[in-house]
């Protein structure tokens, strides 16, 4: 027999602002419709870290859930778009790779497409698998256009996220948060009072005197972690031993010509270096081991790397990656850094809000204590870190580079056995293997494993054993995809002439 549903929730309280802060009560006040009070705390005076400029393809998917046209969030945030990230001296000097949104190609077989790649490149094909990416086809003619609806053209095998100024996007929320029923309070959290019995927190106090109670409370205070770990002390995760950068240093530059439609990242000495374009200006940073460079000539390596004049002062900061032992704990969930923090190589930082926030709705709790909702908030989160992990610490390890101490570093240290096991499976037979269904999936593994010059001893016997002409279907997929792609307009024109963002 079935009984009432829990008592639901009256308020609900987020600490911080940000991206995280807004793209949470954002989403909340659009899942709930007015039904809870939602408030959010932050402090002008603390400000935000601001410098996750570059997304992945879901973020589409939380701008439509709210009901957001592109063509207005693109030009509010001054945005382009991103095919994919190209690259450069990552497995060795003087190569680079990309690694495209969307598969390779169109399966042709039931055997996939990379196989018959594979089975060229036997035979003594040299060509790059890049030639079979829909996204890089555009991206290295700097063009760009919405893929096709039709699965029947060669246009719907591709996808696409943004780039965009961080804090812009985090405005234009706040607006659309406000406008259904968000109430921002201004002010720093000097206390938090818990319940003496269950330890769940009972509200926070502000320097101006405030004090908020709520029923459930998000952490969105960023590496600080004020509840979830300054008041429950859940305690933190370090990955340090298989991710060792552990500062970045970051500056805008003045816009340059081509406006590239995809994020490049670029092996440094000891670390790695982005570039993020941007309607009105570049992004720019190094991320670095602080072991083997020092601030000072982490920044002389950035400032010396910029296509355009700096349009500030470089910004330092400094990060452990890893995560929180429990994401939920009590009646408070960590969302955005407060949670843990990805290195930014491949662009995952806002997507672990989305996620975040898309669990949290999904397993939003009452007022009576459930545990089996923050068990599964846990579970679930715990496992895309450690996906998302796995995938990063890849690009690390599987490098040729010991010019420098750092390279021979990577490429010797110990993986966990999960990333192990994956890269035994594609150097023995080409096969891409998982537990479960990841964020980046086998077109994404592919490309950096054999972008990273790890590349099979075989592949799929079934390719061998079938009579198909891959040959020319490869071929013809090669011509229709640089046909297709000439086709399109280039990418400044793509925004100058649907979303261009009115002078900063």
């Amino acid at each position: 027999m079935m009984t009432a549903a829990a008592t639901p929730l009256d308020h609900i309280a987020i600490i911080g602002g940000g991206s995280a802060g807004w793209m949470t009560a954002a989403a909340l006040a659009n899942a709930v419709r007015g039904g809870c009070r939602i408030s959010l705390v932050e402090s002008e005076q603390i400000g935000t870290v601001g410098v996750g400029e570059a997304t992945i393809p879901p973020i589409k998917r939380f701008n439509q859930t709210l009901g957001i046209s592109e063509a207005e969030f693109v030009a509010s945030t001054q945005g382009s778009f991103k095919l994919g990230i190209e690259f450069v001296d990552w497995s060795r000097k003087g190569h680079a790779y990309f690694h495209p949104f969307g598969p390779y190609g169109a399966d042709f077989d039931a055997v996939p497409i990379h196989h018959y790649f594979l089975q060229a490149r036997a035979g003594g094909d040299t060509r790059d698998m890049g030639e079979y990416s829909m996204a890089w086809a555009a991206a290295r003619r700097h063009r760009f256009a919405p893929p096709s609806r039709d699965r029947r053209q060669v246009q719907s095998t591709f996808d696409y996220a943004y780039h965009f100024d961080a804090g812009l996007y985090a405005s234009f929320l706040r607006t659309y948060a406000e406008q259904r029923g968000v109430v921002r309070h201004e002010g720093k959290v000097v206390d938090v009072t818990r319940d003496g019995e269950s330890g769940r927190i009972d509200s926070v106090s502000l320097d101006k005197g405030t004090e908020i109670a709520a029923d459930f409370f998000v952490d969105c205070s960023g590496f600080r972690g004020l509840l979830i770990e300054g008041a429950l002390e859940t305690g933190y995760d370090d990955w340090t031993r298989w991710l060792p950068c552990d500062r970045a240093v970051a500056v805008p530059c003045a816009r340059t010509d081509p406006l590239i439609p995809y994020t490049r990242s670029t092996a440094r000495t000891a670390g790695w270096q982005w570039r993020i374009p941007l309607q009105h200006r570049t992004g720019n940073g190094h991320v670095y081991c602080s072991e083997h460079i020092s601030d000072d000539e982490a920044t002389g390596t950035l400032l010396a790397n910029l296509d355009g004049a700096p349009a500030g002062d470089p910004r330092l900061l400094r990060f452990t990656t890893g995560c929180r032992k429990k994401f939920w704990n009590g009646n408070c969930v960590a969302i955005g850094l407060a949670a843990g923090f990805m290195e930014p190589l491949e662009s995952t930082s806002l997507h672990l809000i989305q996620t975040g926030i898309t669990r949290l709705i999904a397993l939003l709790p009452g007022k009576d204590d459930n545990p089996l909702l923050a068990e599964e908030y846990n579970r679930l989160t715990r496992r895309e870190y450690e996906y998302i992990r796995d995938f990063l610490i890849l690009h690390y390890k599987a490098t040729s580079r010991d010019d420098t101490p750092f390279w021979r570093h990577c490429a010797a240290m110990d993986i966990p056995g999960t990333l192990a096991y994956k890269i035994n499976h594609f150097r023995k037979s080409g096969r891409l293997v998982s537990d479960g269904l990841e964020l980046f999936q086998n077109a994404s593994w592919f490309a950096v494993l054999t972008g990273q010059d790890i590349w099979p001893e075989s592949y799929d016997t079934l390719a061998d054993l079938r009579a198909v002409d891959a040959a020319t279907r490869l071929a013809g997929l090669r011509q229709v995809m640089a046909e297709a792609a000439e086709a399109m307009p280039s990418h400044a024109d793509f925004i100058e002439q649907h979303c261009k963002a009115s002078p900063p």
